[in-house]
């Protein structure tokens, strides 16, 4: 039952979401004393019975609060008022509810970064559990498998064909430690020191800047090709030089601009494929996270015997765990394998042992979840604030959003930005050749909600100062 002092009355017809309408009455509750700290909440079941909403609905509130740090999860016992200091009434070791901090009381530096996820509260138990079952495994005591685990390549082919709609077999998948791992992997397949000195790589401009980077380490030129509102425009590389061996392409939310490669495009990139002898690198980036229309099908369905498709755990589980997988025919394969046979570069056997019990628990499904209802609300919060600025891309998808603008008002408003404490990248980091497209990376996948307000506020304080 919820505190007698409480009452929840939800507005349906009303913008807000149900959950938000939820957390909001509860966090008010808690900052004006009617609930005190250590109380015990009613549990999500109880709570959306007593108010005629969905269990979700109620677990997506009780979550948002948790981030927050209003509430707590107590293992076994329920879910809690966090502690109140009894001298000033707020929540320990945070600060009191007030409007969102100025320029002057913000205190440390926040950065807009387009990779980093929210973390579900739930998901470090679910992680101490997974590892509880890696370290029941036998003691790995010799090299393991070049390809990786059996179990964590035959989860990860559950895992393709229940959320991609990519549909192989253990053989062709590769366990790596992250998708640019993938990448490396895959360009010293490709390239055939007896023949090309100097191997090119087709790449989108602007472009994903750590794949330039891999790329450009491993030996290989570029070659920019332009990206649209709707992603790499694949005309383009009828240009492309007589040496290019394969063409890196972020089609599901094109890194940085959001772009969704249309059907149309990516079979022509197929085509292209096939008629060049070249290979498609596929970096399934963010696909998880749509929240207008559901995923294309990958270009590996259409082309998977031209096709290497690179996938990560980075943007669901967190960067550090360093795991990914992937995908590719099977020349590709054994010639992997019978490079890290020579060199040893393979991923940790405790580590791959807990994702495959992740995996199979179903915590991925969760957490991406959890995660897409998180990241469409602040979709449509950094939408709403930024949309009369300029043209927005990447709306609707992924954990940050692209603003169009003449170059010289995006570095103007991200130095402005920085000097109150919050770091923007513009789109020049991405851009190598010169593109039309310049503008401001919005990224808020890991912030606070207190931190994304005060961020939005900076920015549109900066642009109507620019623009004045």
């Amino acid at each position: 039952m919820l505190p007698s002092s409480l009452t929840i009355t939800l507005d349906r017809s009303g913008t807000r979401t149900l959950p938000v309408q939820i957390a909001d009455r509860i966090r008010s509750a808690i900052s004006d004393g009617e609930i005190r700290g250590n109380t015990r909440l009613p549990s999500s079941r109880a709570l959306s019975g007593e108010i005629g909403v969905a269990r979700g609905v109620v677990e997506q509130a009780y979550e948002q609060l948790i981030a927050e740090g209003w509430i707590e999860a107590r293992r076994g016992s329920g879910t809690y008022v966090r502690r109140i200091s009894s001298s000033t009434g707020t929540r320990v070791g945070r600060t009191a509810s007030s409007p969102p901090p100025t320029a002057t009381t913000h205190r440390r530096r926040i950065r807009l970064g387009t990779g980093t996820p929210w973390i579900p509260p739930r998901l470090p138990t679910a992680w101490k559990r997974a590892w509880r079952d890696a370290g029941a495994a036998p003691h790995p005591q010799i090299y393991p498998d070049p390809l990786g685990e059996p179990r964590l390549r035959d989860a990860v082919v559950d895992l393709l064909a229940r959320a991609r709609g990519l549909h192989t077999d253990s053989s062709s998948v590769v366990v790596t430690t992250g998708s640019m791992h993938g990448l490396g992997l895959a360009l010293a397949a490709l390239a055939d020191p007896g023949v090309d000195d100097s191997p090119v790589l087709a790449h989108e401009n602007p472009g994903y800047r750590v794949a330039t980077t891999t790329a450009r380490r491993a030996g290989w030129s570029l070659f920019d090709v332009p990206v649209d509102a709707d992603g790499m425009v694949t005309d383009h590389l009828d240009s492309a030089p007589g040496q290019t061996r394969a063409v890196y392409v972020t089609p599901s939310h094109q890194h940085p601009t959001g772009g969704l490669l249309p059907v149309g495009r990516r079979r022509a990139l197929a085509d292209f494929a096939r008629t060049r002898d070249v290979m498609i690198i596929e970096d399934d980036y963010d696909s998880e996270f749509r929240y207008d229309v559901a995923p294309l099908p990958t270009i590996a369905e259409f082309a998977p015997d031209r096709t290497i498709y690179l996938g990560t755990v980075a943007k669901t589980f967190g960067g550090g765990i360093r795991l990914g997988w992937l995908v590719a025919p099977p020349h590709i394969v054994q010639t992997i394998a019978s490079v890290r046979a020579d060199t040893g570069d393979y991923p940790s056997v405790p580590v791959q042992n807990a994702m495959a019990s992740l995996l199979r628990d179903g915590e991925w499904d969760r957490t991406v979840r959890a995660a897409r209802r998180r990241y469409r609300e602040r979709d449509r919060r950094v939408t709403e604030a930024l949309a009369p600025y300029g043209e927005l891309r990447g709306v609707g998808a992924g954990m940050h959003t692209t603003l169009l603008l003449p170059e010289h008002t995006a570095t103007d408003v991200a130095r402005m930005a920085s000097e109150e404490g919050v770091d923007v990248d513009t789109l020049a980091r991405s851009t190598r050749s010169p593109s039309p497209i310049t503008g401001l990376l919005v990224g808020y996948g890991s912030l606070s909600d207190e931190d994304l307000v005060y961020c939005l506020d900076v920015l549109t304080n900066a642009l109507d100062s620019v623009n004045r």
